[in-house]
């Protein structure tokens, strides 16, 4: 290990970083052999990170990755401001605005969507959750569909108005890596429970459909349904459909990610005992507040670790949309490659991908670790569930939490 790690060193100490070319690389060089060129780096490290996008926008992706980094955190954390975590879902809507851009009346349609749905769903918690379920999607619909079709009747500076639009094809590099990774992450979470909960629901529907989904998504590889976003998919839409391939490659993605989370989530509920169902339910605890405070907390602690090396591994698996076209790091490097000053350049750029990956991934594993180690902490007596409704739900909770 220590000689590789030697020869590895020797190899990136190397005065290359002015360099404007192979050729140029070898001159300076001289006749120690073997030494990296980090010029083909200097020079395309931009194009690496964001591919084709305008140079002059460049502001707006950077901003755009703040901000869904710290909104991630803020949401995954154990504890902390829940007041921040609910101004944290905003940016969800902000960040697609900025790397997209458009009018800016096309968000403000959606944000008032997504108040409608808040406000029925949680605005009513006596009412049955499926009907208002329905009622909220159907009033979401309708809202965008209005909106988007009333904003044509708008003068032209009003319907103009907003961020210069950027096509989805100048996205390059490591910003399809990092949008398409960390869309996965946030919404295959929420959809991966809502399977487990469904594989194992007393409803045939309900189990039935659960059941199918995951194991087709399970038995087909994801350069499969990467070919089914990118080609087969415009084939079942209205002719004239514009929509954009980069949405369809996240919604596979996210789709196949909840799919094996769901699996993961599934084991660990059957991990937890069943005493506390039955605890639950002698307390007079419904449904969906003994999923809520007791088993879902008790199975995700358990979970954890597989539901990390799940994002992890779609992570990396980004790097597959390079088949269907779109110029993630490893297509943006054949397209270096192909620039005759850096022909035969092949390390230098593989082992800067190598090395980001690595960062995130690495961050993610260590991320995960320390915060089990937040839910073993915080899971006491009266403070991981802080707010109880009674007092009786409050004594059994401290009573399994104690064991």
């Amino acid at each position: 290990m220590i000689g590789i790690g030697w020869m590895i060193f020797s190899w990136a100490l190397s005065p290359t970083w002015s360099a404007t070319s192979l050729a140029e690389c070898r001159s300076l060089v001289g006749e120690l052999h073997g030494k990296a060129c980090w010029g083909v780096i200097r020079e395309r490290w931009i194009q690496l990170l964001v591919g084709f996008y305008p140079r002059e926008l460049i502001w707006r992706p950077v901003l755009g990755f703040v901000i869904l980094s710290s909104a991630v955190y803020t949401l995954l954390r154990i504890g902390g401001c829940s007041k921040l975590k609910k101004y944290a879902v905003g940016a969800f809507l902000v960040t697609p605005y900025l790397l997209w851009g458009g009018p800016l009346a096309t968000p403000i349609v959606y944000a008032i969507a997504g108040v409608f749905v808040c406000f029925v769903l949680f605005g009513h918690p006596r009412r049955s959750r499926v009907v208002l379920a329905l009622v909220a999607l159907s009033g979401a619909v309708a809202i965008v569909y209005l909106g988007l079709q009333s904003i044509t009747l708008l003068p032209d500076e009003l319907s103009s108005f907003g961020l210069q639009s950027v096509s989805s094809r100048e996205f390059g590099g490591f910003l399809i890596s990092f949008l398409i990774g960390l869309s996965a992450i946030i919404f295959s979470l929420p959809l991966g429970i809502g399977l487990a909960l469904g594989r194992i629901s007393e409803l045939p529907l309900f189990r039935t459909l659960s059941i199918g989904f995951i194991e087709f998504i399970r038995g087909v590889p994801l350069i499969t349904l990467l070919f089914i976003a990118s080609t087969l998919l415009t084939i079942f839409m209205p002719p004239g459909t514009n929509f954009d391939i980069l949405i369809r490659v996240i919604i596979m993605v996210t789709l196949f990610a909840a799919a094996y989370i769901a699996e993961i989530v599934r084991g660990a509920l059957a991990a937890v005992p069943k005493g506390q169902t039955e605890g639950a339910a002698s307390l007079g605890l419904n449904y969906w507040q003994t999923q809520r405070l007791i088993i879902l907390p008790q199975a995700l602690k358990i979970s954890i670790p597989g539901i990390v090396s799940t994002f992890i591994a779609v992570f990396k698996d980004t790097t597959l949309v390079s088949i269907i076209g779109l110029l993630d790091p490893l297509g943006l490097s054949n397209n270096i490659r192909a620039d005759s000053a850096w022909t035969g350049i092949v390390w230098e750029i593989y082992g800067f991908a190598v090395l980001i990956f690595f960062i995130f991934c690495f961050a993610m594993s260590q991320y995960s670790t320390w915060d089990e180690g937040q839910i073993v902490e915080q899971a006491r007596p009266g403070v991981f569930f802080s707010n109880p409704q009674n007092e009786r739900t409050k004594a059994f909770l401290s009573q399994i939490l104690g064991h």
